[in-house]
């Protein structure tokens, strides 16, 4: 009896704790705009033309994936994917790239300052991967899908 009655006071205890708050960037984005800024050079991408680019975001995994809308017909034919984990602290989400098209992205770290409104969030980072030749200012706008 006395049993029960400490696993009934604990498990009350235990509602009494304030759920943590959910995780504003799971769901499904449509990137709209990315701009680079490498040394003095600045190039900006709009996602909304000729091409299209999603990221999915669940609990503890990202994944995205990228290619252009006229079937690989022309000269704007590409095609990128790639997916891993994520932390998410604060406004600091940091992406680990385990899987990805272009190989040499493969297992680096790529930490962002995220603005996260109810449907559209903004990450703003530092990619740097040298073997690429890679070292900018990355600045990506999102807008949530809905179902």
């Amino acid at each position: 009896m006395l049993l029960c009655a400490l696993i009934s006071c604990e498990s009350k205890q235990d509602s009494n704790k304030p759920a943590p708050p959910p995780n504003p960037m799971i769901g499904t984005w449509q990137l709209v705009s990315g701009t680079f800024i490498q040394g003095k050079d600045t190039t900006v991408t709009y996602y909304t033309k000729n091409r299209k680019f999603i990221k999915i975001i669940d609990s503890s995994h990202f994944a995205f994936v990228g290619h252009d809308l006229n079937k690989g017909q022309d000269s704007t034919a590409n095609y990128t994917s790639g997916a891993g984990t994520y932390t998410l602290s604060g406004d600091t989400y940091t992406e680990h790239l385990e899987f990805c098209s272009e190989r040499v992205w493969e297992g680096h770290d790529f930490a962002n300052h995220v603005d996260v409104q109810t449907d559209s969030f903004t990450q703003t980072g530092i990619e740097k991967v040298e073997k690429a030749g890679v070292n900018r200012l990355n600045i990506e706008k999102y807008v949530r899908l809905k179902n």
